[in-house]
């Protein structure tokens, strides 16, 4: 008996020392880079922290161009990378072409639906996060005119648009909405300056509030908005610290957490392909409430807005997705 445990515990520890071995993380982020202040730094952040936790260190690359992506991903796989984090949905047509090269190592890709039976994909109810802090931005405003400026023109940034439009009309049904999006190439995601004058011309009509759903562009729209003396929302991770007493909240969208999950996952053994979808219910998505904006949201805002999550997650508020069917309905 003791020779036979002493046997299956080595056994236990070999593929215990195997399993450790094929862990090696490696992240593809895109666009603007680790360090947007926003969606990739949201990934960043969750990373790191994993990092700190377990001592595991990973391998990275920040794609500059639409080129790289493919390249940077079957590169970390060719290395050894497991999991290989797709960070986009730009990022989809790669993964899905390398992990069917590769059908022993775990993919993962956030924000994007791969079908493959080594990818885990991860997606957001982005729409009902907006529709809190359009409430916000509604309760907020003393001109009933609000603003919505977007990235790159695509189905994903109309879903945040539209969200936001439903949470405006619900908390003040005269309220318009002014929107406009930054442009039609990758390069939308880091134009501050183009997120500027965006900005300012949605102010000079009026608007008071502007939700930036832009990536690394939203930091102009957030100076405009310190400049003009109106409020900003942030998007994704928790900006409130770039401009405090502008910055009315942050539609905050985990990414950090669904990257730190998927390390977590492959590391304890874990890991399931297939699609997870997070929204209010599953704490995916919110809006942030912190020192830097405290003095902004009114014990009534507050109020309101947390009764409309506990609404949505119940169903008594059906807050319509625009990928559903490429339409905005109130």
């Amino acid at each position: 008996m003791i020779q036979w445990k002493s046997a299956a515990m080595a056994a236990i520890m070999a593929v215990s020392v195997a399993g450790a071995a094929d862990f090696k993380p490696a992240v593809v982020f895109d666009m603007g880079g680790r360090f947007d202040k926003s969606f990739n730094q949201g990934v960043y952040n969750g990373i790191e922290k994993f990092k700190k936790e377990t001592g595991v260190d990973y391998k990275y690359f920040e794609v500059t161009n639409a080129t790289q992506r493919e390249q940077a991903i079957r590169k970390m796989a060719q290395h050894g990378g497991n999991p290989v984090l797709g960070i986009g949905f730009a990022q989809g047509p790669a993964v899905d072409k390398v992990a069917g090269e590769f059908p022993k190592t775990k993919f993962a890709i956030i924000d994007m639906v791969v079908n493959k039976p080594n990818v885990q994909s991860i997606v957001f109810k982005e729409h009902e996060g907006s529709f809190l802090v359009g409430m916000l931005a509604a309760m907020a405003s003393k001109t009933h005119k609000v603003g919505f400026i977007g990235g790159m023109d695509i189905p994903l940034i109309r879903k945040f648009e539209c969200g936001y439009e439903q949470g405006v009309k619900y908390a003040d049904p005269k309220a318009e909405v002014l929107a406009n999006m930054t442009g039609s190439t990758p390069s939308a995601w880091n134009n501050p300056s183009r997120g500027g004058e965006l900005a300012k011309g949605q102010f000079d009509r009026g608007a008071d509030v502007i939700f930036a759903a832009a990536g690394g562009t939203g930091v102009g729209v957030y100076q405009a908005a310190k400049d003009a003396g109106k409020l900003a929302i942030g998007v994704d991770s928790n900006q409130n610290y770039l401009q405090p007493g502008t910055m009315l909240t942050s539609m905050v969208k985990r990414v950090d957490v669904a990257a730190y999950n998927v390390l977590k996952s492959v590391k304890e053994g874990t890991f399931k392909p297939g699609v997870q979808v997070l929204g209010l219910k599953e704490n995916g998505v919110g809006w942030a409430l912190d020192k830097y904006n405290e003095k902004l949201i009114t014990p009534a805002m507050k109020k309101a807005v947390d009764q409309a999550r506990e609404d949505i997650i119940a169903g008594k508020i059906n807050v319509h997705d625009y990928m559903s069917d490429n339409s905005c309905k109130y």
